[in-house]
């Protein structure tokens, strides 16, 4: 009789009903996997009618470790999860300013660290829909067309690298080959 694979924690799963899910437990008859619509579920180990997208080798012993970076992969690729992102040290304490070309209109105070974590936000939401984008359905040709998009984005929002402490969490656009 042939041992059927047994998958580990951080394994990638298509459920016909269930769609896109990652296990994160194994149990002596189930999985618990975490779809992205239903939540966690259990299912069975002999299940045979899922899509194996990424098989992780199970192993005999997890350890906490090892789980809390499944996670930590699982939320990072199906979710707004963001990691802190500095904000560079010669900002911090500042204040952004709007002023209005007329002096009949008020100017606007916004507290830099208000403003850095919007744009993080905006940086991180256009991460997570490049993720969809690439693990979605449509063709490639749609999906290099709408990454164009994104990219030109992101190249739009490289003025607001200067607020970064780090650079590996700027913004980074088109790169120019010579």
């Amino acid at each position: 009789m042939e041992d059927k694979l047994s998958l580990g924690p951080g394994s990638r799963v298509r459920h016909p009903a269930f769609g896109d899910g990652v296990v994160i437990a194994l149990h002596p008859a189930a999985y618990d996997v975490s779809f992205m619509l239903y939540g966690i579920k259990s299912v069975g180990r002999d299940y045979d009618k899922w899509e194996i997208i990424e098989a992780v080798p199970a192993q005999e012993a997890v350890t906490f470790s090892d789980m809390e970076k499944s996670l930590i992969r699982i939320l990072r690729y199906y979710s707004d999860f963001s990691e802190v992102t500095p904000l560079g040290d010669k900002w911090i304490g500042g204040v952004l300013v709007l002023r209005p070309g007329s002096d009949e209109y008020q100017a606007k105070e916004i507290p830099m660290e208000t403003f850095f974590h919007k744009i993080v936000m905006v940086r991180d939401r256009l991460r997570v829909m490049e993720q969809r984008i690439n693990s979605s359905n449509l063709e490639d040709e749609e999906k290099v067309n709408l990454q164009q998009y994104i990219t030109r984005i992101y190249g739009s929002l490289t003025s607001f690298n200067v607020l970064f402490k780090h650079k590996e969490d700027q913004f980074v656009g088109e790169k120019k080959t010579t």
